[in-house]
């Protein structure tokens, strides 16, 4: 059957609505026969073109109709085949099979680690596994453009490249060559080969018996060769059509030619560069390819070229023009450089971008029948969008789904292969516990009750690695956490069951099939199976099974710090895409998804440099020049893509641009392309003129809510709590503090993994030193033993025994020294951490006493020690740190376990540096202090003012004022709850008498 004369080649402008436009002209031109339009084939780039075209033909079908075969050419870089129209009947039979993308990833993973160690330079599992994807990406692009390994080792470029790249190059060859190899031995190619293949003999045997029924190829933009070759043939053929997308059909003749690609100079064989970052050099390129002008080139029925969004095209076209032609741009006349229809909107960070893109989508619903496309390529930004449209029952899906890795599924996953390679880490570990996967079901709430239980006991620095150290920690004899412990022990015996296969794992002595079977095998037993079920989960059974079935290709060696960022590459590239049920009206997209599509409204969102367009991913395997050399796409053509889809995306009616000046790293760039369309348009480009307001508004409240300084009031009975001297400074410097802390019983928490904190440290020493005294009686040498030992414990702390052995050496050998010295002018130490109680004004106070010396006259001295520095005397002195002081009174009752005696001391012990050496003591009787308090009057000045508080907060009905002496309330605990920040300093408030 004869050629037509001319090609029958098509092209849908942006503001036509591809999908719609496409729909409705075959309708039209087909659809009168009630089997008219089943009988045809429509070829199309991907699934997801496919979808979109569906769903176009059921919104144009309102009695409904026979849809169309449709085919797809398929995307290798999404892993996409040929459709089965295309990949079947007997000219497939004399094409090798291709072989299994996984395997092949796999296979060449394991040819790089050998070759890597045949060189001494082995390469971490992971790191092989990413390599071998950029080796097969770019052995795609090779094979795409119909270039052969021969062409690789013909070219001459190693003496200009520096040597890593001359390594890199030598290495890709070596590789080639023996994947190649390996293939032929397999009798099979590569997918790209056998795409190239398929092409060829579709258009060979096209050319020879066209089809009966119309083939229409639509939305191809892909510039390979073979795919030119048989668009080219549909084009001629008597029944066949290709319809481009957004084609532009307004630039110039003379700039149509300067975007290249260009032919060398005969003279000096050089070639001048094209310009593959426009818009429409991949169309030029393709229409060369396949030797058809673009005057040739009609407009599809049915998009005209009226309304705004048409007459825009112009400004866009000029917008985007190359380098050497903006200089035009001061000529242009207004109606040329006018993007009606176009707003802009800068948001402050991508929380404020993600509002106002919601409230403005919010908006357009209140129109029946609008639609509205969300366009992105910031996944983040994406699920923020939708998070915010869900504040009014909205659901808004994401087209483009998430990376397996962010689905709870992927984290619980990723996080179980972390926690196991690092021994279990109390934070990691925790985490784990805590995942909504574990233990679904009715077993539950019991599991998160005894892992809180757990979560309490690890707070605070980390205990020893491992399993092993909280079997440690459970077994410590410490009475604070009895109770918590005795909770714990029953529940944590069966569930170190399940992670004891990992310890395997962890130690390196499995091989990669064990590895996948343990792993599996604990993900099961923690999730009650759970973590296979549903989309994500799904997806993450099928890459695991496949994994499992190729284990023979998996790693040679791989080391259990690995695991995580090995499965995290695999789980990275998988998309979990929502099922349908979104609201009918609004769609969420990604770059790829949105071609195509068409909407009402449009907001391209997150314009900025590194988002759109995205940022260059270098070839880490070929030098620039070498792809040069080879003829091979620059990296910078991503940059002209990108430009497509947002010049395709500006085709709707009505288009918003929305970008944010900061977002999770720092400030941003804006996009290039807006950059363009601002120096082009000026004030022509107009900004959105409420949307700002609109997110300002949206959470202010109608009238600002003035916080006053905090003073509650509780009742007699609220009041009537036990107090001990440590409570007292807090009552009395800070009442609202004392409050929550006694009365509502709110307890700040350590951090999980904390470093040690002044109060562990003081803790730590507090208990060596009353083991010392009851233990071994205050022997010196015996604290120098139990200080070495606990330096030497691999369960103390690292940090602990690095920086602070010195300073912690040094201090308790001077407390050993003073003690023994002090006995020998007849003090002795007579009781260590004791427990003591009395009445005092009118209440129980308790304390306990680091120490209780008794000197040589029969009196008591009471110490205190102090890991940092002592309270000032002045404090002391105007009636804030009483602790010694009431310490004194109790100990006077003689209530420290029948102690009695007049205190006439009054000591801290401090470990701090003073003078070049560590640790002295301190005491606000001293007498060189101006501040000085009598020895004999330092118990009545203690209880004075105890006296004070009582008769005011507990016996009284004083408001307990929050930051009442702020100088002498430094702990933040509460400050969060009585909203400290919103208050303090911004106002006439009483802070008491202090002069802080």
């Amino acid at each position: 059957m004869p050629e037509r004369a001319n090609p029958a080649v098509y092209n849908i402008a942006a503001h036509g609505g591809f999908a719609d436009a496409l729909a409705q002209g075959l309708i039209d031109r087909f659809g009168k026969d009630q089997f008219g339009l089943a009988r045809g084939l429509i070829i199309l780039p991907n699934n997801r073109a496919r979808r979109a075209l569906q769903e176009a033909f059921v919104r144009l079908s309102a009695d409904g109709l026979l849809l169309p075969q449709m085919a797809v050419i398929g995307d290798l870089e999404l892993d996409e085949s040929i459709g089965v129209a295309l990949d079947n009947g007997e000219l497939a039979l004399d094409i090798p099979a291709a072989i299994d993308p996984l395997t092949r990833i796999l296979s060449i993973a394991r040819l790089i680690e050998t070759e890597s160690a045949t060189r001494k330079e082995p390469k971490l599992a992971k790191d092989a596994l990413r390599l071998a994807r950029e080796f097969a990406r770019t052995l795609d692009q090779l094979t795409v453009e119909e270039l052969t390994l021969k062409n690789l080792l013909d070219i001459d470029v190693e003496p200009e490249l520096s040597g890593h790249w001359q390594d890199s190059l030598a290495f890709f060859r070596i590789i080639a060559e023996r994947w190649a190899a390996q293939l032929a031995a397999l009798g099979l190619v590569d997918e790209a080969i056998r795409r190239n293949q398929l092409f060829d003999a579709t258009a060979a045997a096209w050319k020879i018996t066209p089809p009966q029924n119309f083939v229409v190829a639509a939305g191809i933009t892909t510039t390979a060769p073979a795919i030119a070759r048989l668009l080219r043939t549909i084009a001629f053929m008597p029944s066949g059509m290709v319809v481009f997308p957004d084609l532009d059909m307004v630039m110039s003749d003379e700039e149509w030619s300067l975007l290249g690609p260009f032919k060398p100079d005969p003279e000096s064989g050089k070639t001048k560069p094209a310009q593959e970052t426009h818009p429409q050099y991949h169309m030029k390129l393709l229409l060369d390819r396949m030797s058809i002008a673009r005057a040739e080139i009609n407009r599809w029925p049915r998009t005209g070229e009226s309304g705004a969004a048409a007459k825009r095209s112009k400004a866009l076209s000029n917008a985007f023009a190359i380098p050497q032609l903006t200089a035009l741009w001061q000529e242009l006349d207004t109606n040329e450089r006018s993007l009606a229809g176009v707003q802009t909107i800068e948001a402050r960070n991508s929380a404020e971008e993600a509002q106002i893109v919601a409230l403005l989508a919010r908006e357009a619903l209140e129109e029946p029948q609008k639609r509205v496309a969300i366009i992105t390529p910031d996944r983040t930004l994406a699920a923020r969008i939708s998070a915010h449209l869900s504040r009014w029952e909205i659901k808004a899906d994401d087209t483009a789904g998430q990376p397996l890795s962010k689905t709870p599924e992927g984290v619980f996953f990723l996080g179980m292969l972390s926690a196991i390679a690092e021994g279990f880490p109390p934070a990691k570990l925790l985490a784990l516990l805590k995942h909504p996967l574990v233990q679904f079901g009715e077993a539950r709430l019991e599991w998160l009750e005894n892992v809180r239980n757990l979560d309490l006991l690890l707070r605070g620095p980390r205990p020893a690695t491992g399993l092993e150290g909280i079997d440690a920690l459970l077994s410590d004899d410490n009475s604070r956490t009895r109770t918590l412990r005795e909770k714990v022990k029953p529940w944590w015996k069966p569930t170190r069951a399940i992670f004891e296969p990992s310890d395997t794992i962890a130690s390196g002595s499995l091989n990669w099939a064990d590895i996948l079977a343990t792993v599996r095998g604990q993900a099961e037993r923690l999730t009650n199976g759970q973590i296979w079920a549903g989309p994500a989960g799904r997806e993450l059974a099928d890459i695991f099974s496949e994994l499992e079935v190729r284990a023979d290709l998996g790693p040679q060696a791989i080391k259990p710090e690995e695991l995580e960022g090995y499965f995290g590459l695999f789980l990275a590239n998988i998309s979990v895409r929502p099922a349908y049920g979104g609201h009918p009206r609004i769609a969420i997209y990604g770059l790829l998804e949105a071609r195509l599509q068409q909407a009402d409204l449009t907001i391209c969102c997150a314009l900025n440099e590194g988002s759109w367009p995205q940022a260059i991913t270098p070839d880490p395997w070929l030098a620039p020049m070498v792809r040069k050399s080879l003829g091979l796409p620059a990296q910078e053509r991503q940059i002209g893509l990108s430009a497509h889809d947002l010049v395709g995306a500006m085709g709707a009616k009505n288009v918003i641009l929305t970008r944010a000046k900061r977002d999770g790293s720092g400030p941003t760039i804006a996009s290039r392309f807006l950059l363009r369309l601002r120096a082009m348009c000026g004030d022509n480009l107009k900004e959105h003129p409420l949307a700002l307001q609109w997110a300002d508004g949206i959470d202010r409240p109608d009238e600002q809510i003035v916080i006053k300084q905090p003073a509650p009031e509780p009742s007699a009975e609220q009041r009537n709590v036990a107090l001990s001297v440590t409570h007292v400074d807090r009552l009395i410097a800070d009442p609202f503090a004392f409050y929550a802390h006694r009365i509502l019983r709110l307890r700040a928490l350590e951090m999980v993994d904390a470093e040690p904190s002044a109060a562990w440290r003081g803790t730590v020493i507090h208990d060596m030193l009353d083991k010392w005294a009851k233990k071994d009686d205050y022997a010196p040498e015996k604290l120098k033993l139990r200080t070495k030992a606990f330096l030497a414990d691999r369960s103390t702390h690292p940090l602990a025994r690095t920086l602070w052995a010195p300073r912690l050496m040094q201090g308790l050998l001077w407390i050993a020294e003073t003690v023994a010295t002090n006995r020998a002018q007849g003090r002795e130490p007579i009781a260590s951490e004791t427990f003591g109680s009395a009445e005092i004004a009118g209440v129980r106070l308790s304390g306990i006493a680091d120490r209780i010396d008794r000197l040589p006259d029969g009196g008591l001295a009471v110490v205190d020690y102090k890991t940092g520095g002592p309270p000032s005397n002045r404090a002391v002195h105007e009636g804030f740190n009483l602790q010694l002081g009431l310490l004194g009174a109790i100990a006077e009752t003689g209530d420290f376990c029948g102690l009695s005696g007049e205190a006439k001391g009054f000591e801290y012990w401090s470990l701090a540096k003073k003078d070049d050496d560590f640790g002295y003591v301190a005491s606000p009787t001293n007498p060189r202090s101006k501040d000085r308090i009598e020895a004999d009057a330092m118990v009545d000045h203690a209880v004075a003012h105890f006296n004070e508080a009582v008769d005011k907060y507990i016996l009284g009905n004083e408001p307990m004022t929050a930051k009442l002496y702020p100088g002498y309330a430094p702990y933040a605990d509460y400050d969060q709850l009585m909203r400290l920040e919103e208050w303090y300093g911004r106002g006439d408030f009483s802070f008491g008498d202090s002069e802080t």
